[in-house]
């Protein structure tokens, strides 16, 4: 089957989506994809004696940029904004978007034009040949060679499973889910917190959200709320059982159209580990040592809920965690952490970001959120900040960088980082600078307080913010390259490798101050962190291998059909220590499901590269502008332009290995 040309745009894309989606999407949106359909068949028409990698490859590479570029940040409201009616119609657009590119895959003139310029076997530089292998790659795995038949199927799963991956995520974004407690039985729960709280007729309002969730839950001291509070929060969004069930299915006929043995398989080819074997084996051999760690913690945490409780026949539940965990930092290590977030005001984390990533990248930050309209560059809350990002040497622009920071209703609520606009150099040597947003959730300044961040939230503001530099220190000169293109299981390196920062005590000293004395973190509650650092580590490394080894489950049955909620309870049982609890959906709210379908591996695969690259700045300082400018020039700036593999044995000088990452998780003899 031949897809009609960009010449009959509109009818094309009636046949694709909805004329709905079409209705609510911003004409901007609508417009952008005409003109990049329109600019798709000038690069199919041009005669075979002509073609050349810059008015084909060169040229193809722009159009997609050109298309992020004109509509992301109309999809990405659908995260953030407050506006209903602008959050559907994003949502729309995002559709829209979707099944353009999906449909861009299956075009055949344009394939024939880019394999026609392939087999003239062209001397190439090493970006643009990878960038060449790559589009051949990745128009054969979109089913190029399948028959026209199975092609246009491939293409109806491909649409089907974007709707429902939008409606997967918009089920978590919108979920209303509240409960309401007494005073008594939030008892323990710090006057910091409550007094943010809503109250209605004597009672307290708990949200989902990260900061008022994780505060009951590290913090009240009656169990059955404590219960109450988890299960609501592991039932969140459960029609997504249902449909994350439809999307498994599809997946996998589609992963049976293109050849593979299942979705994981399919998923991993491009990725690292290039197979799922090598994922088996990488748990495989992790899981021993880790078991160890996690018998000795569930150890510690019985028997402090023992003691607690005066009960030496009782269990440790899953929803009693972070309650004994904060329990035995106060009480074996002198670490409150309500008391440590006092030393770390929003205001002040932010600076001692800029301040320590200046200092090791060399580069400058300008707040120009006053000027964010004259940049053509939406503010969708008051909450928003815009930064420009410089080159401290040469003055030059690199790129831009939003922050949301602080949870409300209907906005995503974890922690992200988007790239919303790639780096691209285009033929007249002008550079298009990259844009990308950090969203996180926060805990929310007060009449009386400003934001004050728990320890486990600047860790986690430091991991966003790694990702973000990931996307704006690029310095590649195709779009497909930019930033955090990476393999998927090599995305999360540099943001966990940031993550090292927030536990050292010079970078430490830079920053961290009193609310209201600007005294900084004293060296004794500084002290007690850092030997508690692996408190629980056994417990949380198993649950994110529960998460990942969920994941792949999902993915590699071999109907395809998946009883999610049966599948993710044997898993559980199978990685975890604890009991699991019947009418919990830990996937109904995962929103990685969508994202990663079947290579969650990824985040603990990475962690192993994370921990390895670090050990440069542990050597030669980890405020030493040389090992910045070197991580800088060997990772960053290079984005996905060579293989992970291969930049890594060029930043390391050695094959990577797993010593770091082992001895990160108090694996190693070296605690």
């Amino acid at each position: 089957m031949r897809l009609p040309s960009g010449k009959l745009f509109l009818i094309a894309l009636c046949a694709l989506t909805s004329v709905l989606a079409i209705a609510q999407a911003p004409q901007n949106v609508v417009d952008a994809l005409k003109a990049a359909d329109k600019s798709i068949d000038e690069i199919a028409a041009i005669p075979a004696d002509q073609r050349t990698f810059d008015n084909t490859l060169g040229a193809f590479d722009w159009v997609l940029a050109k298309v992020d570029i004109d509509t992301s940040l109309t999809v990405f409201m659908q995260f953030v904004s407050p506006n209903a009616e602008q959050r559907a119609s994003a949502r729309a657009a995002d559709e829209l978007v979707s099944e353009w590119f999906i449909g861009v895959t299956k075009r055949e003139d344009l394939y024939r034009a880019i394999k026609e310029f392939a087999d003239k076997k062209p001397s190439l530089e090493p970006d643009q040949q990878r960038l060449l292998d790559h589009t051949l790659r990745d128009y054969k795995r979109a089913g190029m060679m399948l028959t026209p038949g199975n092609r246009a199927r491939l293409q109806e799963i491909e649409v089907e499973l974007s709707k429902l991956s939008i409606e997967f995520d918009t089920n978590i974004a919108e979920d209303p889910t509240k409960l309401f407690f007494t005073k008594d039985e939030l008892k323990g729960v710090p006057e910091s917190v409550l007094g943010r709280l809503s109250q209605s007729r004597g009672l307290y309002m708990i949200g989902m959200d990260g900061p008022t969730y994780g505060a009951l839950q590290e913090h009240c001291e009656v169990a059955l709320t404590r219960q109450k509070a988890w299960m609501a929060h592991k039932r969140r969004a459960a029609k997504n059982v249902a449909l994350i069930e439809k999307i498994i299915k599809l997946r996998d006929e589609a992963s049976d159209l293109l050849g593979y043995a299942n979705r994981v398989d399919y998923e991993i080819e491009t990725r690292m580990a290039e197979n799922s074997k090598a994922v088996a084996e990488f748990y495989a051999g992790l899981r021993p040592l880790v078991r160890k760690k996690a018998i000795q913690d569930m150890a510690e945490f019985t028997a402090a809920k023992r003691s607690h409780l005066g009960d030496y026949s009782a269990r440790l539940n899953v929803w009693d965690y972070s309650f004994y965990k904060n329990k035995l930092l106060k009480e074996r290590y002198a670490v409150d952490s309500e008391k440590v977030a006092e030393f770390f005001p929003m205001e002040a984390v932010v600076k001692g970001l800029f301040d320590i990533t200046s200092q090791l990248y060399g580069i400058e930050y300008r707040d120009v959120t006053a000027s964010a309209k004259d940049l053509g560059l939406p503010l969708w809350h008051e909450d928003v900040r815009l930064y420009e990002i410089y080159d401290t040497a040469t003055k030059e622009l690199l790129g831009r960088m939003y922050t949301d920071l602080y949870p409300r209703d209907n906005k995503y609520n974890h922690a992200a980082c988007w790239g919303l606009q790639p780096r691209r150099v285009l033929p007249n040597g002008t550079v298009q600078k990259p844009l990308t947003a950090l969203v996180c959730n926060f805990t929310k300044p007060t009449a009386d307080r400003p934001s004050l961040l728990p320890h486990d939230e600047v860790e986690t503001f430091f991991h966003e913010f790694g990702h973000g530099l990931h996307n704006v220190l690029t310095q590649v000169r195709y779009a497909s390259f930019s930033g955090a293109s990476v393999e998927r299981d090599f995305v999360e390196a540099p943001s966990q490798m940031m993550e090292n920062w927030v536990w050292n005590k010079e970078v430490l000293a830079k920053f961290s101050r009193h609310y209201q004395t600007g005294a900084p973190l004293p060296d004794a509650l500084l002290d007690g962190m850092l030997k508690a650092r692996r408190l629980g580590s056994g417990i949380e490394t198993e649950f994110q291998f529960f998460l990942g080894q969920m994941d792949q489950a999902f993915h590699t049955n071999p109907t395809g059909s998946v009883d999610t909620t049966a599948t993710m309870m044997d898993v559980f049982s199978t990685t975890m220590l604890y009991e699991p609890v019947p009418l919990s959906f830990y996937h109904a709210s995962f929103g990685h499901l969508t994202g990663y379908q079947g290579a969650y591996y990824g985040y603990m695969w990475s962690l192993v590269y994370a921990q390895d690259m670090f050990q440069r700045f542990e050597e030669l300082g980890v405020l030493s502008p040389e090992a910045g400018k070197y991580y800088r020039d060997k990772v960053l700036g290079r984005g996905g332009s060579m293989d992970a593999i291969a930049m890594l044995v060029d930043y390391l000088g050695r094959e990577p290995k797993m010593d770091a990452f082992l001895k990160h998780l108090g694996l190693s003899g070296d605690k």
